[in-house]
């Protein structure tokens, strides 16, 4: 990958305002994060992320923490059942630890949500 093609990856901050298990999911997880976008009235929105990080995460504590997003990929549907198909808009960022579960990127202190790295 070239240092051009990776310029074209937008991370950035965000903060999780809600969290909830996925029903008929143990690994999956929804998350409502605010990325610092807005809508044409300057209006913050929402962003809805389905992460495969509930083994290794309960729902509650992640609500309110700084995460690392990447925020410019095409949103992604998942079929959890015929009736439930959630959109993802945007990924998560982790590493495996040790033991081999997930471990979020975060910053090290707080940083407006929607703030890009460099």
């Amino acid at each position: 990958m070239t240092i051009e093609e990776f310029d074209k990856i937008e991370l950035c901050a965000a903060k999780v305002l809600s969290a909830e298990r996925v029903t008929g999911s143990e690994k999956l997880l929804r998350l409502e994060i605010d990325a610092g976008d807005k809508n044409e009235a300057g209006e913050p929105i929402r962003r809805q992320l389905v992460a495969g990080i509930g083994k290794a995460y309960e729902p509650e504590p992640l609500i309110g923490r700084e995460i690392i997003i990447v925020a410019n990929l095409d949103p992604r549907q998942f079929k959890i059942s015929p009736e439930l198909v959630l959109e993802s808009q945007g990924m998560l960022l982790a590493v495996l630890d040790a033991d081999g579960k997930p471990a979020l990127l975060c910053p090290e202190r707080e940083v407006p949500p929607g703030t890009r790295a460099r």
